[in-house]
């Protein structure tokens, strides 16, 4: 069993690079795609009613952060600082955007609570990201 086990893991092995460009791509496509709407009156409005201090700076602010660590992370481009830029952006909005604790209906203090956890999961991906660095398959591995 000892064998099977080693023989399996230098095959894994192999298949790091590629493991680690699907990791990036699957994880910042959510930044990517949820940039956008940091630039709506929309957003900025619910953020301004979750008591967000300067909401029409913050948001759009957050929008530029969330894309541009999204972008590095998905290409690889100096992914480190890129990851450590979402853990920048998750946190103050985990905690801004999803206080589940100040929500009395359990429906909605469900879903906060959902929110909360998923970018927790996500606060964990960047650190991963940020400690790997991006592998073979990047901008990074070009510039190095």
């Amino acid at each position: 069993m000892h064998i099977k086990l080693r023989r399996a893991l230098v095959s894994y092995g192999r298949f790091m690079p590629t493991t680690l460009l699907a990791a990036r791509i699957l994880f910042a496509t959510i930044f990517v795609l949820a940039a956008p709407r940091h630039f709506t009156a929309e957003a900025i409005s619910h953020a301004a009613d979750l008591g967000v201090p300067w909401p029409r700076v913050a948001v759009p602010l957050s929008g530029v952060i969330a894309l541009t660590g999204g972008l590095g992370v998905l290409l690889g481009y100096r992914t480190h600082w890129s990851a450590l830029a979402l853990i920048v952006f998750l946190v103050p909005v985990t905690l801004g955007m999803h206080a589940f604790w100040r929500i009395a209906e359990p429906a909605q203090r469900h879903i906060q609570l959902a929110m909360f956890m998923k970018n927790v999961a996500l606060i964990g991906g960047a650190l991963a990201h940020a400690a790997a660095g991006a592998g073979r398959y990047s901008l990074d591995a070009i510039r190095d």
